[in-house]
């Protein structure tokens, strides 16, 4: 077979190339694959207590809950789920010096209580990604009650 050294060291790194070419093709295609539903915005989540950073993802707004996907992953479920009738917003900040270096410099926080968490979540996004989470906070679908569990 008589390969040389050079020989195997090339093919190796075509082959680590094309796996990144094929992890990125298929980042990509999530992606799409999240935002085809419409809905969803670029947010950052942190869970005082138990995250020690910001975790960066999309999160996509259902009738009635707000899905959280990890920016890198391969699933496409959601990592966190919240339920709309349970999400209530405590505070809004601008980011420290060091967390906008991760989150971007245009980014707000809100302080969440969550009725199934102990501790409140925080959420980071863009101005007007935070006008739209507020105003899908507050409206309803039509027909629904809110106030009803379920």
């Amino acid at each position: 077979m008589g390969g040389t050294l050079a020989d195997y060291v090339g093919w190796l790194i075509a082959a680590a190339f094309l796996l990144l070419v094929l992890a990125a093709m298929a980042q990509a295609a999530r992606r799409t694959l999240l935002e085809r539903g419409g809905g969803t915005v670029e947010c950052g989540l942190r869970r005082p207590g138990l995250d020690k950073g910001w975790r960066l993802g999309l999160a996509a707004y259902q009738p009635h809950e707000l899905c959280w996907h990890q920016i890198f992953g391969f699933g496409l479920r959601p990592a966190e789920i919240f339920a709309r009738r349970t999400l209530d917003v405590l505070s809004r900040r601008q980011p420290t010096t060091a967390e906008a270096a991760s989150l971007g410099p245009d980014a707000v926080v809100i302080e969440c209580k969550v009725e199934e968490y102990p501790q409140p979540v925080e959420l980071a996004m863009g101005e007007a990604a935070l006008t739209g989470f507020l105003a899908w906070l507050e409206a309803a679908p039509p027909g629904s009650d809110l106030s009803q569990p379920g």
